[in-house]
Order: structure tokens, then C-alpha cells, then sequence
């Protein structure tokens, strides 16, 4: 089969491997469609290999059963569905609450395997995966499909994660419109009545928020914090959720959340909030408020993301392109040159 893999640092590669074999509690996935993901980037970018062998990247991938594991019940050759992306132990006890993606196994860092990070991954014509990442999907389109497993699932677990702070008359703020920060903003417009203010450095980005739900958009400048207190009564907004992570979006945050209100830090910019133990006032942080970094979700949120978009309330833009065409999906990507998602089509 063709696959698309990391042979070096910054170095893809498109290659001829062989198919995967599964064990008894896998199944064989035939590839419909990979998203591609700016953790993609990330994993190009590190300056050593992860593993000996090349690397075949991927963690948003659709597709259908083409074989089952032994052991596996439940399923059916041409059965089609999404890959849930923590493949974590199952057993342990932060497993059995429904908190796969810290699982107990995975270590302080809380990171279990995910394919395309460590295990291959999903942008090639086949992938092996657990039998019990397997989540239905419908008859929902695979292009469509495949982004809700990072895109979806990670907007939806940061977002249920301040639901306290999401009540009627609240104000959200969603910063940074790409592949995640899009999602978030439909999965605001459908299961909150909060306000939602959109956030970018770019003009058609805040036009796609307005389509999908939000009531204003700011184009980031030296006023932009103030300019969210003035629509807010001065007091903040009750959720920011920060889709980039850099020094200049950590900041925003902290200058307009409100006092008891949640910050959720999504992006992987290596932005460091200025969070002090000063008595609360002027643009520093406020009394009650809470950070959470957070990664992924668990596999309800994704079995609810799926839900969201099965009944038409979430959408994924999607560019689309062939396996062959990735490092160049790539390169507009790392150029912001995307709108909304990009997914490959093996």
C-alpha cells in the first residue's frame, strides 16, 4: 500500500509498505480520509526521530473494516466509522471514569498512544487500530468525517470542560478561526446559549466564524482585550478558549477572562500566560478564574461530536486533496493557507 511517512526530521515521504497485519483484538481499516492537523507540523518539526522505523503520519482517519481481529465481536466487514485517537489501556482507574485521554499508563505526560504520533497513522490507503477506537459513523461523508476526530473531539472536551461557565447570557471567546477554532464555534452555537466573539489575525477567518455562528468578530490588535471588556460591562468573558497558543494569545486571555471565569489553553504555540499571585486588578489575572490545559477528549465526546454533526449542526470545511499531494497540504497549512481542514483522500 502507499503511505505517506516521516523518514527523518522534516522529511515526508511517500511509500510503497506493506499492509498492516492485525492481531485478535484489531481490525484492518481501509482509509476513506485522513485529516491533517497542525500536531502534524509539530511531529515534522522535532529535531530527532520518534521511533527507528519511518513514521506513517495521521490521527483524523475515516474508513471502513476491510478485516477483524479474532477476539473482536460487535463488528462487520464494510462497517464504517472514525478512530478514536488515545488508545489508552482501558483498565486503569482514570479509564474506567471516562478519562481515556490521561490514562494512567501514559505516564505524567498523559499522552497514550496515538497513531501517527508513535503507532502509524492513518494517511495511507490502510491502518491497524484497537478494535475499541472503533466509533460509528453513519453515512456520514468520510472527508467530513475524519476532522471530528481531533478537530471536533478536542474543541468539544475544552469546551465541556467550562460548561459551568457557559449559561445563558455568558460570553465565550474563541480565538484563532482554523481547523479547531471553526468547530468550536459551531459546538458553542449548538449545545450553549452564550454569546460567541471570534478572534483572528485574518479577515476571511472571522467571516467564516460569523457563518458558523458567531455574533462578532475582532481582528487581533492592541486593543483587543479592551475592546472584549467593553462588550462585556468591563467584567470579561466567561470562557476564552485560545486555539493558538502563542505569547500574544496567552496574554488576551488573561486580560479579558473573567473574574470565576475559565481559560482553556488548546493550541500548541508554547505561550506562557503571565499567571501571578498578586492581588487581583487592572489587566493581571482575576479572582476565581481557572486555566486548563487541554488535550483531546474522551471517547463520549467523541460518540457526541459525531451525534453534532450526524444531525447537521456541525459541519467541517474541508480542502481536500490526494494521498500524493500531502506535503504540499502540509506546506499551505505551516503558511495558513487553509480554510478550515485539510483532509487527504488515499
Amino acid at each position: 500500500m502507499r503511505a505517506l511517512q516521516l523518514t527523518g526530521p522534516g522529511t515526508l515521504e511517500l511509500r510503497e509498505v506493506p499492509v498492516p497485519t492485525i492481531g485478535p483484538d484489531d481490525l484492518l481499516l481501509r482509509v476513506g480520509a485522513a485529516g491533517i492537523c497542525h500536531s502534524d507540523l509539530h511531529v515534522m518539526e522535532i529535531p530527532f526521530r520518534l521511533r527507528e522505523d519511518p513514521l506513517t503520519l495521521g490521527h483524523e482517519i475515516a474508513g471502513t473494516v476491510a478485516e477483524i481481529g479474532e477476539r473482536v465481536t460487535g463488528l462487520a466487514i464494510g462497517d464504517r466509522g472514525i478512530v478514536y485517537l488515545c488508545w489508552s489501556c482501558g483498565v486503569c482507574r482514570e479509564c474506567v471514569r471516562g478519562n481515556e485521554n490521561v490514562c494512567l499508563a501514559a505516564g505524567r505526560a498523559a499522552m497514550p498512544p496515538c497513531p501517527g504520533l508513535g503507532p502509524d497513522g492513518g494517511m495511507a490507503e490502510y491502518i491497524r487500530i484497537p478494535a475499541t477506537a472503533f466509533v460509528p459513523i453513519g453515512d456520514l461523508d468520510f472527508a467530513q468525517a475524519a476532522p471530528l476526530a481531533d478537530a471536533a473531539l478536542t474543541s468539544y472536551h475544552a469546551i465541556d470542560g467550562a460548561r459551568d461557565q457557559l449559561r445563558p447570557g455568558a460570553t465565550a471567546v474563541v480565538i484563532g478561526v482554523g481547523g479547531l477554532g471553526h468547530v468550536a464555534v459551531q459546538i458553542l452555537a449548538a449545545t450553549t446559549a452564550a454569546r460567541v466573539i471570534a478572534v483572528d489575525v485574518h479577515e476571511d477567518k472571522l467571516a467564516l466564524a460569523s457563518t458558523h455562528g458567531a455574533e462578532e468578530g475582532l481582528l487581533v490588535d492592541a486593543g483587543t482585550a479592551a475592546a472584549i471588556l467593553d462588550r462585556t460591562g468591563g467584567r470579561g468573558a466567561e470562557a476564552v478558549f485560545d486555539f493558538v497558543g502563542v505569547d500574544q494569545t496567552a496574554r488576551l486571555a488573561v486580560e479579558c477572562v473573567a473574574p470565576n471565569g475559565a481559560y482553556r489553553m488548546i493550541g500548541l504555540g508554547a505561550g506562557a500566560p503571565e499567571l501571578t499571585a498578586a492581588p487581583a486588578g487592572g489587566p493581571g489575572w482575576p479572582w476565581g478564574a481557572t486555566v486548563r490545559k487541554s488535550y483531546g477528549g474522551t471517547k463520549s465526546d467523541l460518540i457526541e461530536s459525531v451525534a453534532l454533526a450526524r444531525s447537521g449542526r456541525l459541519r467541517v470545511e474541508v480542502e481536500v486533496f490526494a494521498l500524493d499531494d500531502g506535503p504540499e497540504a502540509l506546506d499551505r497549512l505551516a503558511n495558513g493557507r487553509i480554510r478550515g481542514r485539510a483532509v487527504l483522500i488515499p
